[in-house]
């Protein structure tokens, strides 16, 4: 046996660890704003309520928030309505989207990821780490390998000691 004892091969590799859980913020409240609780009779939305309800409602409390605006109910809905909606959560939401939970953690993943600086990663190793917690780990998965594939010298999945090898930059 060697004086140095047990070598950790994974601790001096030139790998470069990215747990996306680590990137993306599941701290901040997500809130689903349902157009269908301003619809007449559950069908048709009345232009001149549904401006009441815009005018008077409290904006505030979705300070800081990421927001997502649907309707629920098979109603046909005007598109300016959800645009109007948008203009008051815009300012005060840390985002806001058009639709399900699912799309708005979309948009929240791909936000973060576009705000990697690829730079940071130019020609590194990188292991993109496989378990997460996140509702829609596959999209997020495409879009960190979308985002660094252009600079990375290669793109593995897994834990630094166990890879599966996803991309690799050929050789010049």
């Amino acid at each position: 046996m060697s004086e140095e004892g047990i070598v950790n091969k994974v601790a001096k590799s030139p790998l470069v660890s990215i747990d996306l859980e680590d990137l993306v913020d599941m701290t901040t409240e997500r809130v689903g704003i349902d157009l269908k609780d301003n619809l007449f009779q559950g069908l048709v939305l009345k232009e001149k309520d549904f401006r009441n309800f815009v005018k008077e409602h409290d904006w505030n409390q979705y300070e800081g928030k990421y927001v997502h605006v649907f309707c629920s109910t098979d109603a046909i809905i005007p598109n300016w309505a959800f645009m109007l909606v948008s203009s008051k959560l815009i300012g005060q939401a840390k985002l806001v989207v058009y639709g399900d939970k699912g799309e708005l953690e979309k948009e929240i993943i791909k936000e973060t990821i576009q705000s990697i600086n690829p730079e940071t990663y130019k020609e590194g190793k990188l292991v993109i780490k496989g378990c997460s917690d996140l509702i829609h780990p596959e999209f997020a998965f495409v879009e960190i390998t979308k985002r660094l594939q252009p600079v990375a010298s290669s793109i593995m999945y897994g834990e630094p000691c166990s890879t599966v090898p996803v991309f690799k930059k050929p050789r010049k």
